[in-house]
């Protein structure tokens, strides 16, 4: 009984990999930031931003999802509804990478393998990692660079809705924030412990930043046994 068992288990096993579906492809759109500098408006992106992003689709209704995204973040002051940040007039451009990988899940069953007209809402999270260069404001308010940078460790969480809009190609359009555990993405506060008395804003609160565009992807792999080619 045990060697059966083990028998029917593989065959399982096989058969569930080959119904896996893979999609790779392309996420472009814009980012914007939220921290001590700039403008807090939660989507407003400023920046382009463009990347890959990697599906591993385990059923009609959950996605093993990594992506690799470029962009710039940039805060103006003078875009603020604070007063009191206008009449600081500081800003900042920084260049980050980020890494993410989670888990994707829809509302509605989502069967690539399926014909006809295929779309649902879905939401993202998992956990991101954002290289950063490190910076700081002088007293006099320039933006200088440390000539160091460092990783942000971050939670994305993602709204989307996406639609097969061919055989092999998903459409995709969403809005993400990132919450990261670091305040130094805009430069209040700086890497260095020696530049620890030029730190400014609110401490209590980490950096965000949002990415906001669309997604298309092409899928691949092996069907279900159950489905004509």
């Amino acid at each position: 009984m045990r060697y059966i068992f083990l028998m029917l288990l593989s065959t399982f096993i096989i058969n569930k990999a080959e119904a896996q579906i893979y999609e790779v492809g392309v996420f472009a759109g814009g980012s914007n930031f939220i921290g001590d500098v700039g403008a807090t408006d939660y989507i407003s992106p400023n920046q382009p931003a463009f990347g890959a992003i990697v599906k591993w689709n385990r059923s009609p209704r959950h996605s093993f999802r990594a992506s690799v995204i470029f962009t710039d973040l940039k805060g103006l002051d003078v875009k603020s509804d604070d007063p009191r940040r206008k009449q600081r007039g500081y800003e900042f451009n920084t260049s980050i990478i980020e890494v993410s990988a989670g888990m994707e899940f829809t509302f509605l069953d989502f069967d690539l393998h399926k014909s006809g007209f295929k779309g649902t809402p879905y939401i993202y999270s998992g956990i991101s990692l954002a290289n950063h260069d490190n910076n700081y404001f002088t007293s006099a308010g320039q933006f200088t660079s440390e000539n160091t940078s460092s990783w942000a460790v971050g939670i994305p969480m993602a709204l989307g809705y996406k639609a097969k809009i061919s055989h092999h190609l998903v459409l995709g359009a969403e809005i993400g924030a990132r919450y990261t555990f670091s305040d130094e993405l805009d430069g209040s506060v700086p890497d260095s412990v020696d530049r620890e008395a030029l730190s400014f804003g609110n401490t209590n609160n980490t950096d965000w930043y949002m990415f906001t565009g669309i997604t298309l992807t092409y899928t691949f792999g092996r069907r279900p046994c159950y489905c004509n080619f």
